[in-house]
């Protein structure tokens, strides 16, 4: 099947630029301005989205995503909540949506009924940040049988063979980990993002998306200088947070704009 992540990001270059995927938490500050949050990323640039279930126990996400999420939960965020969500934003914006979810939840719900709602939802697929290929059989097996795109992550330290499995196992895009740590604003993006990718390339990775530590227009123009897509998400819940959807609105056109200036 055709990834329509994947096709998002083709289209991006199509058009002479890197594409932008924005991640936002579900049910914060509430649920139905997280689905309104989602629809203006969507219609101020970005390509993909990336909405993540708030948890518990949040170990990649840095402050300010971990406020967010604490505080989605404490207004009564459920799981079963994730997939109205999720069909109303893809209705509403033909923007493909992924799910960025950590394990154990699918894990509990039941991995073939997780993805067969997500694909009755209209949703593209799942990040899964928290499990590595060699773990992930049954999602594997569910992502093909429904066409979901499973996106893994690569890191720096990830060795060779890891690499070679992330990239032969992964779909849309390998998820690249600019820095090693949890998610969050940073002045500078480390140089080993620009050579994670390069290794990714060598073991045949077609499409390559930088995240953690972007959030701003030259952090995405730098990134696009050699990878597929830039990711932005802290800077985005921030601007959610302090200005609302018309702070997100405006900062999304500002990380579009940084998309035409990375163009390869």
């Amino acid at each position: 099947m055709t990834s329509r992540v994947g096709a998002a990001i083709d289209a991006a270059h199509a058009e002479g630029r890197g594409a932008l995927v924005g991640y936002l938490p579900l049910g914060y500050p509430d649920l139905r301005t997280s689905i309104e949050a989602a629809v203006t990323l969507a219609a101020n640039g970005a390509d993909v989205l990336e909405l993540g279930p708030p948890y518990s126990d949040p170990v990649m996400d840095g402050t300010i995503i971990q406020e967010a999420t604490q505080a989605a939960l404490a207004g009564g965020f459920r799981l079963r909540d994730v997939f109205p969500a999720v069909r109303e934003i893809a209705e509403r914006t033909g923007v493909p949506v992924l799910v960025m979810t950590y394990w154990n939840p699918v894990l509990q719900y039941g991995v073939d009924r997780y993805a067969d709602e997500l694909a009755a939802a209209g949703g593209a697929g799942l990040i899964t940040p928290d499990i590595t290929p060699d773990a992930a059989a049954d999602w594997i097996a569910a992502s093909e049988r429904t066409g979901l795109d499973r996106v893994f992550l690569a890191a720096p330290t990830s060795t060779e063979e890891r690499l070679e499995m992330i990239v032969r196992q992964s779909t849309g895009f390998v998820y690249t980990v600019s820095t090693m740590g949890i998610t969050g604003e940073r002045t500078e993006l480390d140089a080993a993002a620009r050579t994670l990718v390069g290794r990714l390339r060598a073991h045949g990775a077609e499409r390559a998306c930088v995240g953690i530590g972007i959030s701003n227009a030259d952090q995405v123009a730098g990134v696009l200088d050699y990878a597929d897509g830039a990711i932005v998400g802290t800077a985005l819940v921030r601007a959610l947070r302090d200005g609302g959807l018309d702070g997100l609105a405006a900062l999304a056109r500002e990380l579009r704009a940084g998309t035409a200036r990375g163009a390869k």
